[in-house]
């Protein structure tokens, strides 16, 4: 089994897929040293946007994310990288676009804070758990 350190998820989401911005978003990854473990393109229901994010259920927003997060496909995928988690969070950028650092991937295609272009997991188990919910085993190389 390989160090969890190294792996991480993301999704390009509807907002960047709708502006086109999915193959930009991708060769900036591919560019900053990540491989593509798993790669697909596929569209949440409002039931599976909600359960992939259940930890926020509770939050003011959930709703809102549920509902934007099911609006339009998206592009679901694993990567692998020395320091996977942190070094993708430094590239995607603050949630909040207009706080994003310069050159992050959501200073360039974000629109808003809830229109923010792609997810990154937060920790090395939570990218275990979003890779698990989107991939199986035979879908990874």
């Amino acid at each position: 089994m390989r160090n969890m350190s190294n792996r991480t998820f993301t999704m390009i989401k509807p907002d960047a897929m709708k502006n086109g911005h999915a193959g930009a978003i991708i060769d900036q990854i591919i560019k900053k040293g990540f491989k593509i473990i798993a790669l697909k393109q596929t569209r949440l229901d409002a039931g599976k946007a909600g359960e992939f994010y259940a930890v926020h259920k509770e939050r003011p927003f959930y709703g809102e994310l549920v509902s934007f997060m099911s609006s339009g496909p998206i592009i679901a995928a694993i990567l692998e990288k020395e320091n996977a988690v942190n070094d993708f969070r430094a590239l995607i950028g603050a949630t909040d676009p207009a706080k994003a650092d310069e050159g992050t991937i959501r200073k360039l295609f974000a629109t808003s804070l809830g229109e923010n272009a792609i997810h990154g997991s937060d920790s090395d188990e939570n990218a275990k758990i979003e890779g698990d919910f989107f991939f199986s085993a035979l879908e990874r190389i």
